[in-house]
């Protein structure tokens, strides 16, 4: 399938609160190989920032490790070093502000929008899937076209969840021409994300990046399949801002990276670059014109920030499931007529399960959290991210205002097991 569309106009796939939906791109035949890319001489240039945003937050709630408002707790979870059948790496940009224990290899180095993709175009997939569905009794076969890439040399590969959602088989190609028949490992819904497996060895996989360490207005390239047939496209644009808060059929709403690169039908699941070649984005959503507006919008396109989905892909690949840690409740933003009364703004309790590491822990309906560890909080988000951000077993130090008070309660995370498929 293809990403996800912002459009007012209704669709039969996926449409989702008034202006979201994703569609798939039929394709029947195969993926062609364009000429090998060329490799540019390295040009020095100076790395520009800027100024860094809050995300912005929705008002949603978790119990258990699961987010009401239709989102699942995800934290920033590692990739895995292992499988069951050796060893299995991919690379970290050597900069600072990165830390991820895994192989890494310099990337300190800024690069054109030509270099990046000669560096990258090779690590880049086309994913071709059938579907198959039943209308009253009748079979319909159809395919649908994404993008992914590669993350380890022996085809651990990442996409979104919607291009291989209810596929019977998925068909990976790479820039060579060569294709692989994939199998679905896991997926995570709420994170649009899904982890395939090819049966090869010597890929070359990317590099990850600190979506954490992107600016708005930082320099980015997708690498893409647009329409299913313009294979291993390059756009480029910069990061128009960052936790735009988005809301999709199901339910899930995600906070994700905005982007002016061109992003259409077939780049979903395709990696987001910055100008160092790490993949900083997981490209899965667009905007587009109603048919009940004579107005266009162009290159107002999403990717969710590699960062978000790192530690969730390695459960998927180490575990066969997905682990998250919790600690029992559900939550929402204080409103801000509660706080014209002198409440603090915070992630308010609106229920404590019983039993759970928060029930234990002596918190109550009512209770509003107003700093993690230290951190303070001004909304239900920035809990679930701080919680989140932890291992099951470890110990948070809450500040809590109750009745007028403020306390301090220590509180030990339990794990929460999501199947992954």
């Amino acid at each position: 399938m293809s990403e996800y569309e912002v459009n007012t106009t209704p669709v039969t796939e996926g449409p989702a609160q008034e202006g979201t939906y994703h569609y798939a791109n039929p394709q029947y035949g195969t993926w062609q190989a364009a000429p090998a890319a060329p490799q540019p001489q390295k040009k020095e240039k100076k790395k520009r920032t800027g100024l860094k945003i809050v995300a912005l937050a929705l008002c949603f709630s978790l119990l258990g490790g699961v987010i009401g408002a239709g989102g699942l707790l995800a934290a920033d979870y590692f990739l895995s070093k292992n499988n069951p059948a050796g060893t299995s790496f991919f690379f970290t940009g050597d900069r600072p502000l990165v830390n991820l224990e895994q192989v890494s290899v310099p990337t300190d180095t800024l690069m054109t929008a030509s270099e990046v993709y000669a560096a990258n175009v090779n690590s880049t997939v086309g994913i071709t899937t059938s579907i198959t569905t039943n209308y009253w009794g009748y079979q319909s076969t159809s395919a649908a076209s994404g993008s992914g890439f590669i993350l380890t040399e022996d085809g651990y590969i990442l996409t979104n969840y919607h291009v291989v959602q209810n596929s019977n088989t998925i068909t990976v190609s790479l820039y060579d021409g060569t294709q692989y028949e994939a199998k679905c490992l896991g997926y995570d819904t709420a994170n649009d994300i899904a982890v395939l497996k090819v049966e090869a060895e010597g890929l070359s996989p990317v590099v990850l990046g600190d979506s954490d360490n992107l600016n708005v207005g930082d320099s980015v390239a997708a690498i893409g399949n647009p329409l299913g047939e313009l294979t291993f496209s390059l756009t480029t644009g910069a990061i128009s801002a960052k936790g735009r808060s988005v809301t999709f059929s199901n339910g899930v709403t995600m906070q994700l990276l905005q982007t002016d690169c061109a992003i259409n039908s077939g780049n979903s699941g395709g990696a987001l670059f910055n100008y160092y070649g790490e993949v900083v984005g997981i490209t899965n959503a667009k905007y587009s014109a109603s048919s009940y507006s004579e107005a266009s919008i162009d290159n107002i396109a999403f990717a969710i920030p590699i960062n978000d989905v790192k530690r969730i892909v390695e459960s998927i690949i180490e575990k066969g499931y997905i682990s998250k840690p919790y600690i029992g409740v559900k939550v929402s933003d204080v409103s801000k007529e509660a706080q014209q009364f002198g409440v603090p703004a915070g992630a308010a309790l609106v229920e404590v399960t019983k039993g759970e590491p928060a029930y234990e822990a002596g918190l109550k309906v009512g209770d509003v959290i107003t700093a993690v560890n230290g951190v303070a909080i001004k909304t239900a988000d920035e809990l679930i991210d701080l919680v989140g951000d932890g291992e099951p077993g470890g110990t948070l130090t809450l500040d809590v205002y109750r009745k007028g008070q403020t306390l301090q309660v220590k509180v030990t995370t339990r794990e929460y097991i999501q199947a992954a498929d």
